[in-house]
């Protein structure tokens, strides 16, 4: 037998060892080679949603590099120890150091290429499915399945280069034991350090005091706080609380005997003991890792409530804003209201003059509207009219925040340009604007007082104090996206310098949701490799431990363990090693995202919350499904 062939050999004898890492490896080349795919093609870089896909896809490339270099890192540590007693044998029998580092290189660089290629080849079997999902999010015309060289060099040499790299690291940098502790088994003879009551109280505090900032976020500085404080509190709260918080926890319930000398309770928390002074690096990456999927999903479940919650913010279908001096307003409305009545869209149309002018109390510039336009426009969404009197005026919220602000303000200002008091002590309790149409300085004042106002200088080439606004009221403003102004020798693009601007809802929303769903299809994909690796952690260090575990249960049956109780330890057993570590991730993302749903609430009345919950119901509902599976195939290895 060749050296070549007993690496071979030693790769198939350890097939039940490395199917988790085969299968995660060979799930990440996929879904590296599907986002090559879709990143080299020729016609994904059309248009500005293009630009965006090729910036997510690109992102997501980089992610899924980073993370899987760790992630098969900590495998191949895992699997080192899962075979310090074949390793002993070997060495005892004869064999090099210097060889059987080389063994381990071969066997890992043999899984590797194997799973290189088979990532490549189900990646291009489903690139066709892909693309036609991606061309109906990206509302392209056509996406078709190309071949390229691009796509499989890059992931060729990305992935290769991994586990080269991994492979070389992983043995230089691995503790060379005596053949005695290899035999033994390096888990056994390794040394544990001891808890430290301080650190154990330290993550605790820790956790609790990011959770108090979260909440505190959206009263103070809210992206500082999030970014900065929480995560560093985070990280290290649940670095101590696996390392020494549940082992303080645990030696607490040791000494309660009425809670510890009970049936076979005892056995399970001893396990657990051991099994939390060994694997706390394991479970804080789990832990952290998961975190990472969690928010993945919320992240795009909170992009989901602002899809589905447009309109709040933006109650009009179509908005026309020209200048007093406009040429092409005539042309540009007459083809918006054809464009309308073509499609079958009823609307109803609101003409405003709006006029600026300067506030005494201030010095500032405020944009004034008349009443009886406002009415108008109130009278067709059924929304509260307004009614003022002389030297009256009202307040016209720019978000809902300043909806707040501006409740209980009271100003006695004087509109400097024609010398009109006014005192505005109210606030109009509805956005009616989006922001971008309105400044943040808009009031309402009576038609009495509007008469006043006007004056237009004599030179056309001034910008006139006066613009004028149209909004098309449109209940089904969803299907306005393909409604263009024409002419438009500004071709659509804001320009200061454009006498005209159009904000079209039903545009802008569908470049939101082909943006929210590129990033669902990558923020899922990657969430799932997350979940997956996190899952694979807790997989390979059980079968790492299989067969000290399996000596344990003989002896246990020999003492009369039935299968019942049998199941139940192993529940016991298993249970805190998979849902402490995602209970605990679960747990941070809950406090992020509902310090999030205060925020957005009060800045533009947005509610995550329903979405949020839903995402993570079926987050959770995925662990127990993996749970059982995972229970099930170490039952069947633990029955004799």
């Amino acid at each position: 037998m060749t050296f070549r062939q007993f690496a071979y050999r030693n790769v198939i004898r350890n097939g039940r060892i490395y199917a988790a890492f085969f299968m995660a490896s060979c799930f990440s080349v996929s879904v590296f080679f599907i986002y090559s795919m879709l990143m080299f093609h020729p016609d994904l870089g059309k248009g500005i949603l293009g630009d965006v896909s090729i910036v997510g896809m690109a992102g997501a490339e980089v992610i899924l590099v980073l993370f899987t270099l760790f992630f098969l890192f900590y495998s191949m540590s895992a699997f080192l120890a899962a075979r310090s007693r074949e390793f002993g044998i070997l060495l005892h029998l004869g064999m090099e150091r210097r060889q059987l580092n080389r063994l381990i290189f071969r066997e890992t660089m043999l899984i590797g290429v194997t799973s290189i290629i088979i990532g490549m080849i189900f990646g291009f079997s489903f690139s066709k499915f892909f693309f036609m999902i991606v061309r109906e999010m990206l509302q392209l015309d056509s996406l078709p399945l190309y071949l390229a060289w691009q796509p499989f060099l890059l992931t060729l040499g990305v992935f290769f280069s991994a586990f080269m790299m991994i492979s070389y690291v992983s043995v230089s940098f691995s503790k060379e034991h005596k053949v005695l502790d290899l035999l033994r088994g390096v888990d056994q003879v390794e040394a544990v350090t001891p808890y430290s009551k301080a650190r154990g109280i330290k993550g605790f505090v820790y956790i609790i005091l990011a959770y108090l900032l979260a909440m505190l976020a959206p009263h103070v500085n809210f992206l500082v706080t999030l970014i900065v404080f929480i995560p560093i509190l985070v990280t290290f709260g649940t670095y101590y609380f696996f390392s020494d918080t549940i082992l303080l926890i645990l030696a607490i319930i040791r000494k309660q005997r009425k809670l510890n000398w009970k049936r076979y309770r005892l056995l399970a928390i001893a396990e657990q003991t051991h099994i939390m002074k060994n694997n706390a690096k394991m479970f804080f990456v789990v832990t952290m890792v998961s975190t990472l999927a969690f928010l993945s999903v919320g992240v795009l479940a909170a992009m989901s409530s602002y899809t589905t919650q447009y309109n709040l913010v933006n109650p009009m279908g179509l908005i026309y804003k020209g200048d007093a001096n406009n040429p092409y307003e005539k042309e540009h409305i007459n083809s918006l209201l054809n464009q309308l009545e073509e499609r079958g869209l009823s609307y109803h149309l609101t003409r405003f003059d709006v006029v600026k002018q300067t506030s005494t109390a201030t010095n500032r510039q405020v944009e004034v509207l008349r009443e009886s336009d406002i009415n108008r426009l109130l009278y067709s969404n059924n929304y509260p009219i307004v009614s003022l009197a002389k030297g009256e005026g009202m307040f016209i919220p720019n978000t809902e925040e300043d909806l707040k602000i501006l409740k209980n303000k009271r100003v006695e200002t004087v509109l400097q340009e024609n010398d009109i008091p006014i005192t505005i002590d109210r606030v109009y309790p509805r956005v009616i604007f989006p922001k971008a149409i309105i400044s943040v300085n808009a009031i309402i004042i009576s038609d009495e007082d509007f008469e006043k106002l006007w004056y237009i200088t004599s030179n056309p080439h001034i910008k006139q104090p006066v613009y004028h606004l149209f909004t098309f009221d449109i209940n089904r403003w969803v299907e306005t996206k393909d409604i263009r102004l024409e002419p438009d020798p500004y071709e659509g693009v804001f320009n200061e310098e454009a006498p005209y601007y159009l904000e079209n809802a039903g545009l802008n929303y569908s470049y939101i949701v082909a943006t929210y769903s590129l990033f669902t299809l990558v923020g899922l994909l990657v969430a799932t490799v997350f979940l997956l690796a996190s899952g694979s952690f807790i997989y390979f260090k059980l079968h790492a431990a299989l067969e000290r575990n399996q000596q344990q249960f003989e002896v246990l049956q020999r003492m009369g363990l039935s299968d019942y109780e049998m199941k139940k330890l192993v529940n016991r057993y298993l249970f805190p090693q998979f849902f402490v570590p995602w209970g605990l991730a679960l747990l941070h993302c809950t406090f992020v995202f509902a310090a999030l749903q205060v925020f957005l609430k009060d800045l533009i009345n947005i509610s995550i919350a329903k979405e949020v919950i839903l995402a993570f119901s079926f987050l959770v509902l995925i662990q127990v499904v993996y749970f059982y599976l995972i229970r099930w195939r170490y039952l069947s290895h633990m029955r004799p």
